[in-house]
């Protein structure tokens, strides 16, 4: 019986389980719903759709470079405690996940998803992972780098819990400047740049931050007619501290960024510019659970009263 599309959605509507896994499924068991529904559970699919239920915030960074390091790519990949991110098989998993990144051309988290791993898919082999680990592992996010003319150099913090690719425009090979790119990439990594330099700055965020200086002065007692002349200044200095090229050098707070790669570029005799950036830190923006367990014992207590 063939497999159509709807019977792949109905499936995925009644279990919650991923639409390959739903289609491999319904092939499995020609189309029958109910032995497609049994495949899930007996593969341990149903069970890993709970464990996806809980917030994976821990993990591990990985970064991947290409020869010569014309190419870079970043991954994130997440799980539910710290302990499973220092597991040797999470950690050669998000491993194999960054060379993959670097070497196939996925345009969305969900393209990657469907890429060959082994005799089935990414999506198939995180399936796996979690019913074998025991914790919800989340493929998060991932970029792949690789502008002509441009070298990658990255740096990874703490064991993989902040990852940092820079790229830099440069006839030079990536010895000739992987310790430029290493400082750069540390200054990234500790000082959290939010824009290249002023000419990536976003006008939505620079309007943001003019009207909470122009709030701001005003709360302070200034007078409006005065804040065009104030506000400026104010937002010079704020440039100064999210744009890469113009924060104070970490390692030599009398120069920036930009002065210090412009004086290592002089003395290597080839040009260098920063032209590209990224920073990954591992649970970056979730939510985080917060387990109250006296009130979890309360509860229960409470719940085996009734």
């Amino acid at each position: 019986m063939a497999v159509t599309a709807q019977m792949v959605k109905e499936l995925r509507e009644a279990t919650g389980a991923g639409m390959m896994d739903c289609k491999k499924a319904l092939m499995e068991t020609d189309g029958d719903m109910d032995k497609a529904v049994d495949y899930l559970r007996e593969q341990g699919i149903m069970k890993q759709q709970k464990k996806a239920g809980r917030i994976a915030a821990e993990g591990l960074v990985r970064l991947g470079f290409g020869e010569g390091n014309k190419q870079a790519a970043v991954i994130e990949v997440n799980s539910e405690t710290d302990f499973v991110a220092k597991n040797p098989e999470f950690v050669e998993f998000v491993e194999v996940l960054a060379d993959k990144a670097l070497n196939e051309n996925a345009g969305s988290v969900e393209d990657f998803m469907a890429l060959s791993y082994d005799a089935g898919t990414v999506a198939e082999a995180l399936t796996e992972k979690v019913a074998k680990i025991g914790e919800n592992l989340n493929i998060r996010r991932f970029e792949k780098c690789g502008t002509p003319g441009v070298v990658y150099t990255g740096y990874i913090h703490g064991g993989g819990r902040i990852g940092v690719i820079v790229g830099i425009e440069t006839e030079a090979t990536a010895e000739e400047i992987e310790t430029v790119g290493k400082d750069v990439a540390m200054q990234v990594a500790s000082m959290r740049p939010q824009f290249l330099d002023e000419t990536q700055v976003d006008p939505s965020w620079l309007e943001s931050e003019k009207e909470i200086a122009k709030q701001q002065l005003l709360n302070e007692g200034k007078k409006e007619e005065l804040l065009d002349k104030i506000i400026p200044g104010k937002i010079k200095a704020l440039l100064k501290e999210v744009c890469l090229v113009d924060q104070k050098f970490v390692k030599n707070g009398d120069i920036t960024v930009g002065q210090y790669v412009e004086e290592e570029s002089k003395k290597l005799g080839k040009a260098m510019k920063i032209v590209e950036m990224i920073r990954y830190e591992v649970g970056e923006g979730i939510e985080k659970k917060e387990e109250d367990f006296a009130a979890e014992v309360a509860a229960q207590q409470a719940a085996a009263q009734k």
